[in-house]
């Protein structure tokens, strides 16, 4: 696919793990269609993994960020601003809860474990888009946030990090609101179970892996580069007209009832 969509395109994210991260398919193929990438990472064993991946994509933006930190979140952006002087798209696929809050009654979360949740999956987009929200007006941007459709219907183990995801969806809709009138994007994927060391945590996720193979209508999983091809969609002029939505990538199995 040789469109050049992203061709001058300066696109920073947040959340790349290792290479089976959704963040990561969606970064290669921005890169294929032409962008320039800058990537975070949370402490010396992601920085270990991150930094070849982006040297693989000739990134020359590679800086720590924890989220919950908003002056390292200021820094960030001040070396955005500094060396690029703009940002076209921000990719947010920042996501976590506590292993023992992913387990057993969601009515048993803890109080911290549920701000835990909550300040890292959801408000965390908002104190990004905050910051991002001046490089990208200049640019007419695009933000891209992941959730699951744990969001909306209960699935096992997902607990407290649906009630996460459904506040990050909100937030994508008011965001979307804010921002629309400078030129910006605000949109999400709700993507189907893959394979990603975030998705080990859940415990039972081969079984969805297999119930989706078998119910979903397109009766496959969906891929790295199922989501990113969406992704570049979302964020390139083929979706110039589209903002607080979620675009289901899940092999269709969102529509299904029983």
């Amino acid at each position: 696919m040789a469109l050049n969509l992203f061709e001058g395109k300066h696109v920073l994210v947040f959340g790349v793990a290792n290479e089976r991260s959704i963040a990561w398919g969606i970064s290669q193929a921005m890169h294929e269609q032409g962008a320039k990438l800058g990537f975070t990472y949370l402490g010396e064993a992601l920085e270990r993994r991150v930094r070849p991946l982006a040297e693989s994509v000739g990134s020359d933006l590679v800086v720590p960020c924890d989220v919950t930190r908003d002056d390292q979140i200021k820094e960030v952006f001040r070396q955005v601003q500094e060396k690029w002087g703009r940002l076209d798209v921000l990719i947010h696929s920042v996501a976590f809860a506590n292993r023992e809050d992913l387990e057993g009654r969601f009515v048993d979360t803890s109080r911290q474990g549920f701000l835990t949740a909550l300040e890292i999956s959801a408000y965390s987009l908002v104190a990004l888009t905050r910051e991002a929200a001046p490089l990208l007006a200049e640019a007419g941007g695009n933000v891209l946030t992941l959730t699951y459709y744990g969001s909306q219907k209960v699935v096992p183990n997902y607990n407290v990090m649906g009630v996460a995801k459904a506040a990050l969806e909100a937030a994508v809709r008011y965001l979307a609101a804010d921002l629309g009138p400078q030129g910006v994007r605000v949109n999400a994927i709700s993507a189907g179970p893959i394979k990603t060391l975030a998705a080990s945590g859940i415990r039972g996720f081969r079984e969805i892996l297999g119930l989706v193979e078998q119910k979903a209508p397109l009766r496959r999983n969906v891929t790295q580069a199922d989501v990113a091809n969406a992704a570049l969609f979302l964020c390139s002029s083929l979706g110039s007209g589209v903002t607080g939505e979620v675009l289901y990538v899940d092999s269709g199995y969102n529509i299904l009832g029983m």
